[in-house]
């Protein structure tokens, strides 16, 4: 690519990778933004963390993954496998065995890696939410929803941790209600 800008989008349609137009406004396209912004924020998140963290080590292939669902949902190949759910079911089980049992609900928050964390977690299901509406208007593959349902999972138990690590978790504090 030489140029940054092409130009061929400036009437409200972009090019996808199978080589077809669709308008900007488009669910698929819609799904793609969405995916994108997670992964930026994820990013985000990433790059806030000690080079060392394990929490980095377990989070950074998240970003390819997201990227290559995003390569599906635009008509190109992906190699986004049942293993890579798997893989984000397995860590979530490792996280959540040594964090304490939930007893209320918890707000986004704790401190800002934990805040971060939730931030991802709910730009990613707001992905999901997309890529749901993406599919009624044409077939997907059901393994993008089903990971971005355990990423957003994992991302729970991430802030989680971050949280507790960062002096402790926020819970709700329900009014008393009359």
């Amino acid at each position: 690519m030489t140029r940054l800008y092409t130009r061929s989008g400036d009437r409200g349609d972009t090019g996808l990778a199978d080589g077809t137009r669709a308008r900007k406004d488009d669910a698929r396209i819609q799904a793609l933004g969405s995916l994108d912004e997670c992964n930026a924020r994820l990013g985000l998140l990433l790059a806030q963390l000690p080079a060392d963290d394990a929490l980095r080590t377990l989070l950074a292939p998240a970003q390819h993954q997201l990227f290559e669902l995003g390569a599906g949902l635009a008509g190109g190949a992906t190699a986004l496998a049942p293993a890579d759910v798997e893989a984000l079911e397995r860590a979530i089980d490792d996280l959540c065995a040594v964090l304490p049992p939930l007893r209320r609900f918890v707000l986004p928050g704790g401190d800002v890696l934990a805040a971060q964390a939730h931030v991802v977690r709910a730009v990613c299901r707001r992905a999901e939410r997309d890529l749901v509406a993406a599919a009624a208007a044409q077939p997907l593959p059901e393994s993008g929803l089903r990971y971005l349902n355990r990423l957003s999972d994992l991302l729970f138990a991430v802030a989680r941790t971050l949280a507790i690590r960062g002096g402790g978790e926020v819970e709700w504090q329900p009014r008393d209600r009359p």
